[in-house]
C-alpha cells in the first residue's frame, strides 16, 4: 500500500470520505501495520485533538487502556514520540527504567517491547504511531520497516485531516446560513409588528439579545418560534 502519488491521495480521499473519516481508516491501518511489521502484537496511532492525545485506533487485540495510562500520567513511549517528535523503542519493558508508572501497566497487559515512532502531520499536529510486541526485542530487528509504514501512515493522516477539515468548514458554513436565515425572519417579524426598517429592527434585537444575556442567533430562533406556533393557532 503506497500515497506516492497524486492519484493514490485522490483515490486515499475519496476512501476517507466513503469510510466514514479519519477513525475508520485509521483503525484499517493499524491492522495492515501489525501484519507489516515483523514483531508487532498491536498497533495504534495517537493524535493530538486540541489540548490533549487520543487514540484513534488501535489495531484487533490491542490491550484497553494501554495508551490511555500514558495520557493519564503525561508519559509513557507514545506520549514522549507523539511530544517531542523523536523514535522511542523499549526493546525490553522488564529492564525499562523510563516510564515507571506506564512500564508496570503494559507489562500487566503482556507487553515487553515497544516502538514509538513520530508521524510527519501538516499544520503542528502532533501524532505518533506505536507497535507493542509480547517478547522482548521483538521489534528491533527491522525498524526500517516500521518507519517506512509510519511514513505511509502519515500520508494517509494528512489526507484524512484534510478531509476532515473541509468538513467542518462546510459545517460552519451551514450552521452561519441558518442562523442569518433565522435572524433575517425575526427582523422580518419586528419590521412588520412595529413598522419599522430593517436596520432599526435589528438594533432592536441586538438591544434586547445583550439586556437578556441572550445570544442573538438564540433570541432570533425564540421569536421565529413563537411566530410561527402564533400562525399555526390562526393568530390566536
Amino acid at each position: 500500500m503506497t500515497f506516492e502519488t497524486s492519484e493514490m491521495s485522490d483515490t486515499l480521499e475519496q476512501a476517507v470520505a466513503r469510510s466514514g473519516g479519519l477513525d475508520t481508516l485509521l483503525r484499517d491501518l493499524t491492522d495492515r501495520a501489525v501484519d507489516a511489521v515483523p514483531g508487532a502484537g498491536a498497533c495504534s496511532i495517537t493524535v493530538r485533538r486540541g489540548d490533549r492525545l487520543l487514540t484513534l485506533a488501535g489495531s484487533s487485540g490491542m490491550p484497553s487502556g494501554l495508551d490511555q495510562r500514558q495520557y493519564e500520567h503525561g508519559s509513557g513511549p507514545c506520549v514522549t514520540a507523539a511530544e517531542t517528535g523523536t523514535e522511542q523503542y523499549a526493546p525490553d519493558l522488564a529492564t525499562e527504567t523510563r516510564w515507571a508508572t506506564y512500564t508496570a501497566y503494559a507489562l500487566s497487559a503482556g507487553v515487553r517491547c515497544v516502538l514509538a515512532l513520530p508521524l510527519d502531520v501538516e499544520g503542528g499536529t502532533r501524532a505518533a504511531i506505536n507497535f507493542y510486541g509480547v517478547r522482548p526485542g521483538v521489534l528491533g530487528a527491522d525498524r526500517e520497516r516500521a518507519r517506512a509504514f509510519a511514513a505511509r501512515v502519515a500520508d494517509a493522516v494528512n489526507v484524512a485531516l484534510r478531509v476532515e477539515r473541509r468538513r467542518e468548514s462546510a459545517a460552519d458554513v451551514r450552521t452561519a446560513l441558518l442562523s442569518r436565515s433565522v435572524i433575517d425572519q425575526a427582523i422580518g417579524i419586528i419590521m412588520a409588528r412595529e413598522r419599522i426598517d430593517a436596520r432599526l429592527a435589528l438594533e432592536r434585537l441586538r438591544r434586547v439579545s445583550q439586556d437578556r444575556n441572550v445570544k442573538l442567533r438564540d433570541l432570533c430562533d425564540q421569536l421565529v418560534t413563537r411566530a410561527s406556533e402564533t400562525a399555526a393557532r390562526g393568530g390566536k
